[in-house]
């Protein structure tokens, strides 16, 4: 396969990747399509970093390489995300542990939306300072609201806001990761 072929086969993973992503905000695609998201985050990244080089025909093909990857980051976050909670929740039913945990963190899926944007971004214009910026600030934010849900009172907010976290970075840092491939 020529560099452009793979060029042309990164960027629609990637859109099929945004696609999946979009599905799986869905209560019904969140089973099927956020880990058809992965799993095609995951080629993506097969596909940027197995040829020597990756040729996107300039500069319109990598302003659609920097669209598409930043689009997945932040649709595909929160379905991954809740994913991963359930896999967490089998024990319980999830929508008891999500309403407790909501109730003490307000605003989440907006707030990891803000957070992956920010997260993509520092690390894919060379900034890697920017991920500790954007984990202190999340954390300082929420301090007050996981120190008063704790308090005498077992939710799990502050295990699920740990997990969210991760979950919600690591994301986010591997969707930057195909871009930091390619250029």
């Amino acid at each position: 396969m020529s560099a452009a072929n793979y060029g042309q086969l990164l960027l629609a993973l990637l859109a099929a990747g945004v696609l999946a992503a979009a599905w799986g905000w869905s209560p019904l695609g969140q089973r099927v399509w956020a880990p058809a998201a992965l799993v095609l985050l995951a080629a993506s990244a097969l596909c940027a970093a197995l040829p020597d080089r990756v040729d996107l025909a300039g500069h319109l093909g990598h302003t659609a390489l920097v669209t598409l990857a930043g689009a997945l980051a932040v649709l595909g976050g929160g379905p991954v995300t809740s994913r991963v909670f359930g896999l967490v929740d089998r024990g319980e039913p999830p929508a008891g542990s999500m309403d407790r945990a909501g109730q003490v963190l307000r605003g989440g899926a907006w707030i990891g939306a803000l957070e992956r944007i920010a997260i993509f971004v520092s690390l894919t214009t060379g900034w890697p300072e920017g991920l500790a910026v954007v984990l202190a600030l999340k954390g300082l934010g929420r301090y007050p609201e996981l120190r008063a849900a704790e308090n005498g009172v077992r939710t799990g907010a502050a295990e699920r806001f740990i997990i969210g976290t991760f979950t919600s970075v690591l994301w986010a840092a591997a969707c930057a990761g195909v871009v930091v491939l390619v250029a």
